[in-house]
């Protein structure tokens, strides 16, 4: 039965319903990631993306306080026009739709939405993890210990490359995440192909990461997946072309003051006009592959 704090769209809870194959995408790309029009036209791209693979895609957000587990096609215009819209993470979640408010999802309440509606895979662009200079300013990202805690297997181009990926991982390991990169041994860093550190586990199917993610239930381990899909080769922006343009957009944040959640729109935005709008192209190209992965491995669910 649906939760009466949740409502599913028609076509999401017709696949539930079916057993059809469901990927969850986040809402903070449309709200906090690009203007209108171009939000509205990457959600609707990126949902054909996840039919096109033979899956149904289940966009959520909260909309006046009731969680959303997939978006009609006038409900993503409305969200993709809307102003002052909360970005909402595990802490803030409850609190917005006991409101009546509406906001986006991050990587960590998409999950807990996700779990909830039964939707075992989900597609974003890149996790959230330890900012740099965390060890000061003990600035680390919800979606990791959500990761732990929800089960879950996220799709994603790694973490942002904005973020200290060392400390990400190894806050990772100390969760006890399983983080698989797609295809190569090398940790991908959103972007770029490559971290220049290596990935702890590797895979090359989806079905190998869907039988992973139903051995996890059987040996009654908490927590997800995190799937680390390098972006396509023709989209990539190398690492050491995006260093000194990362240490300048950071430089500016911390002579603005600009902290918490306000630092990675902020990141994203001044390496979009350092990068002259090739981190934004970049950005769409990995969200579309890692949604097709997605819809892979959410059909691989239902073979095994």
């Amino acid at each position: 039965m649906v939760p009466d704090y949740m409502t599913l769209s028609p076509e999401v809870s017709a696949a539930l319903a079916d057993g059809r194959p469901v990927v969850a995408l986040e809402s903070t790309i449309i709200t906090h990631g690009m203007p209108y029009p171009q939000n509205l036209e990457t959600a609707q791209t990126v949902e054909a993306a996840v039919r096109d693979a033979r899956a149904v895609p289940a966009t959520i957000a909260v909309l006046k306080g009731v969680l959303h587990v997939g978006l009609t096609a006038s409900e993503l215009e409305g969200l993709a026009q809307a102003q002052n819209v909360l970005k909402l993470s595990r802490a803030d979640l409850a609190v917005a739709m006991a409101t009546g408010a509406t906001g986006a999802t991050t990587v960590a309440a998409t999950m807990i939405a996700a779990h909830r509606a039964g939707i075992r895979v989900f597609a974003t662009g890149g996790i959230g993890g330890v900012h740099r200079g965390a060890e000061t300013s003990f600035d680390i990202s919800a979606d990791l210990r959500e990761l732990a805690e929800t089960p879950v297997t996220v799709v994603a181009a790694g973490a942002k490359a904005i973020l200290d990926i060392p400390k990400t991982l190894e806050v990772l390991e100390t969760l006890g995440v399983p983080v698989i990169a797609y295809g190569q041994n090398g940790f991908p860093a959103f972007w770029s192909r490559e971290s220049g550190l290596a990935a702890p586990l590797r895979m090359d199917s989806a079905s190998a990461i869907a039988a992973a993610h139903l051995m996890r239930e059987r040996l009654g381990l908490p927590g997800g997946q995190l799937v680390a899909n390098p972006i396509p080769v023709a989209a990539e922006i190398p690492a050491h072309a995006l260093a000194p343009l990362i240490a300048e957009a950071q430089a500016e944040a911390e002579a603005r003051a600009i902290t918490g959640k306000a630092v990675t729109p902020f990141l994203l935005s001044r390496l979009y006009d350092l990068t002259q709008g090739r981190s934004l192209t970049a950005n769409i190209a990995l969200v579309l592959n890692n949604a097709r992965l997605a819809a892979a491995i959410a059909r691989a669910f239902l073979d095994r």
